[in-house]
């Protein structure tokens, strides 16, 4: 049962999860009477919920007839790929543009990122896509909290989580991981750490690139 207190944004995330972890695949057709049954609680912040997750991309509303899992294309990959390069590359330049006047990251904050990125990379290395997804996301989400205002870090979340909806079906079909993901995740978190924009944009387009590859190889689209 979910607390009552927090139903809402809890259903959303338990949904999102369910979503990144392929248990609700692309093009699933639910209603809320169906969700509210699965989880014991009212409609109301059922749909509330869902409505959230349809502003992010990640379900559509059916007139009348519920919703349905957002099914994103290899177009849609690509786009959002460029997209996240895209502002990254606005992101860098802004910040090198400032120059010495960027101020150094909070040590507590820093500290929360490179446990994220061991934690994140030790998935990596191992293949265990579950444990990834999550520690990625928050690592990814803090990073950006570092080097870029609140408005751009949740269009950067927004892209990383949708990204990893369509991508999460093509890698569950590989019986073995280890050694495919991307693992640079202390290392361009050291990059930003010494503010160093070069290596760290550097680092970024590598990982944009790596996605791509590694989704259209799997994919063979």
């Amino acid at each position: 049962m979910i607390r009552r207190s927090t139903l809402r944004a809890q259903i959303a995330v338990a949904l999102r999860d369910e979503i990144l972890a392929g248990r609700l695949p692309t093009g699933r057709d639910f209603t809320v009477k169906e969700i509210a049954e699965q989880f014991g609680v009212s409609a109301t912040p059922v749909r509330e919920a869902l409505v959230d997750l349809a502003a992010q991309g990640l379900l559509e509303v059916e007139q009348h007839r519920g919703f349905r899992v957002h099914e994103f294309t290899i177009e849609d990959f690509r786009s959002m790929i460029e997209a996240r390069t895209l502002v990254f590359d606005g992101v860098f330049r802004g910040v090198a543009a400032q120059g010495a006047a960027v101020r150094a990251p909070d040590p507590v904050l820093i500290a929360s990122v490179r446990r994220r990125a061991e934690a994140a990379e030790r998935a990596a290395t191992a293949g265990d896509l579950d444990v990834l997804i999550g520690y990625d996301l928050r690592y990814w989400r803090e990073l950006s909290g570092i080097i870029a205002n609140p408005y751009v870090s949740d269009f950067l979340d927004r892209l990383r989580v949708q990204c990893w909806a369509f991508a999460v079906p093509f890698l569950r079909r590989e019986e073995e991981l280890g050694g495919q993901l991307w693992a640079g995740h202390r290392e361009l978190a050291a990059a930003v750490e010494r503010r160093d924009v070069t290596e760290a944009e550097q680092l970024i387009g590598a990982y944009n690139a790596h996605s791509l590859a590694l989704v259209q190889k799997l994919s063979g689209l």
